[in-house]
């Protein structure tokens, strides 16, 4: 069941008796969860019918013998065990003795759970394996939702959506600019979305300047720009941004840039072999948006150059950390190897 179904269904108040909710991504599981935790019961049912558990104080017999528990003057009791990974005898491994088939309690009670009690367990960081027994039986009798980090192409267009949610909009480069700089973490995300639109104007489009002014990253001095601008060859603005790196280099380490550069690079050369160019923003990882500086970009770095870069990257990322560096600075080394990028 996806996010959008199982959300829908609780403001509907179409309960179901188990929720597991696994996955790498911990934002869906804490909105699910959060919800379920918020406005299941009333204020007046919650001190006698809501239990929160956290899964390296119990054991998975504990959550059972909860779960199977009667509510007290209220149609539901509800049990959220938090951080349900840690439980140690939660999912039974799978056992080389194909003979022993004695079910785990929780498997017990999954086939039969208990229509009064909302169980939720929130099994985060990881995901159970869908092909197993087990993880069929609580798709059949309950909620299995794995919820999973998004691609780096992925996110401008979620924080587009997010912003649509709260009645704001934003630019392309503006959400590039946020993906670029928070990564793919969407609780980071929407802590610093929110941050920022409580500053602005209710339907407000946001630009890279409220991004600087707001959040505090700089609209041209950045990495997402050092990126583009290499890409184009335009070595003016390239030596501004170097410059401002070098100024301040706590808030641009030298190893980000490298790394960084090395996955722009990566994504150049990926896009010269690419057969049918109209698959390139699903072949990059990126948004579609940008496709058009990665087509610059190819025909401003031959397949050639590109394997001399990676090779500047990669000698430069050594230095940075002291091998085979006389007295360079980082600065200095930064300065030197996006000379020999761009020349």
């Amino acid at each position: 069941m996806d996010f959008n179904t199982i959300m829908s269904d609780l403001k509907k108040k179409a309960y179901r008796p188990v929720y597991f909710l696994m996955g790498d991504e911990p934002y869906f599981i804490d909105m699910i969860s959060d919800y379920i935790e918020q406005n299941v019961l009333d204020e007046s049912e919650k001190e006698f019918n809501q239990t929160v558990l956290y899964g390296r104080d119990v054991t998975i017999a504990d959550v059972i013998g909860a779960a199977k528990r009667f509510p007290m003057m209220s149609e539901y009791q509800v049990i959220i065990v938090k951080e349900a990974q840690d439980i140690k005898d939660l999912i039974k491994k799978e056992k080389e003795d194909k003979k022993d088939k004695a079910k785990s309690s929780f498997e017990t009670y999954i086939e039969s759970p208990l229509s009064s009690t909302i169980l939720v367990f929130c099994y985060k960081y990881k995901s159970i394996d869908k092909r197993t027994a087990v993880a069929k039986l609580i798709e059949k009798n309950s909620v299995l939702f794995e919820s999973k980090k998004l691609y780096d192409n992925q996110v401008p267009d979620w924080i587009n959506n997010y912003l649509k949610s709260k009645g704001f909009t934003i630019n392309q480069r503006a959400a590039g600019l946020l993906s670029e700089y928070l990564g793919t973490g969407l609780s980071k995300i929407t802590n610093e979305l929110d941050k920022l639109i409580i500053n602005l104007p209710p339907k407000a489009e946001i630009t890279a300047e409220h991004i600087q002014t707001n959040i505090g990253i700089s609209k041209d001095y950045n990495v997402f720009e050092l990126q583009s601008c290499i890409g184009k060859k335009e070595v003016l603005k390239v030596n501004r941004i170097i410059n401002y790196f070098a100024a301040n280099p706590k808030d641009n380490p030298m190893v980000m840039t490298v790394s960084s550069l090395y996955g722009y690079f990566s994504k150049i050369l990926t896009y010269h072999f690419l057969t049918d160019k109209k698959a390139a923003a699903s072949a990059l990882g990126v948004h579609p948006f940008f496709v058009k500086d990665y087509e610059i970009a190819a025909k401003n770095y031959s397949v050639g150059k590109l394997k001399s870069i990676f090779s500047y990257l990669r000698d430069y990322d050594l230095k940075s950390k002291g091998v085979d560096n006389g007295s360079a600075t980082e600065s200095e080394l930064l300065k030197e190897m996006v000379f020999k990028i761009l020349h």
